[in-house]
């Protein structure tokens, strides 16, 4: 077990390994000492959705905090299904974050706070990242949030 582990336990964050489903979309894609992964949302250990709806109508702000922070520790297991450790994370360097709102909600970074500070619990400056938090009418299957990263990792 490494640091990133320990940081985790005290999290109180528990990582199952995902089993993949199908072959065509993959949750990471490697390039060099990048790691590009995809759009997750705010699902169990069991992949089934925490939160559905948009963001300043059935779902408040601080579910949708804690929906980003959920989405964050789904693309940790995906990071660490395809790397088998995260302490081989160099750098949390970009997130794309999407924020399913309502017509007159206008607070998605406070959204994604949820994952970016979760990220910096975690791994402290190297969770720090360049983000943008974009609002949306709709996402799939009405997921509050969905986040996909770009990651620079280590051998």
């Amino acid at each position: 077990m490494g640091f990133i582990d320990d940081k985790l336990r005290e999290a109180g964050i528990e990582l199952p390994t995902k089993l993949q489903r199908g072959t065509g979309l993959v949750p990471c894609v490697q390039h060099g000492n990048l790691l590009f992964v995809s759009g997750h949302g705010p699902a169990d250990n069991d992949g089934k959705l925490l939160y559905r709806g948009r963001v300043g109508a059935e779902v408040s702000p601080e579910e949708a905090y804690d929906a980003a922070r959920a989405t964050g520790v789904q693309l940790l297991r995906s990071i660490r299904d395809h790397l088998g450790d995260l302490d081989r994370v160099d750098r949390i360097v970009k997130a794309l974050a999407f924020v399913n709102s309502a017509d007159d909600f206008h607070e998605q970074p406070k959204v994604v706070h949820g994952f970016s500070d979760l990220m910096i619990e975690i791994f402290g400056v190297r969770g720090q990242h360049a983000r943008s938090a974009i609002g949306t009418s709709n996402l799939p299957d009405n997921q509050p949030v969905e986040i996909e990263l770009i990651v620079a990792i280590r051998d």
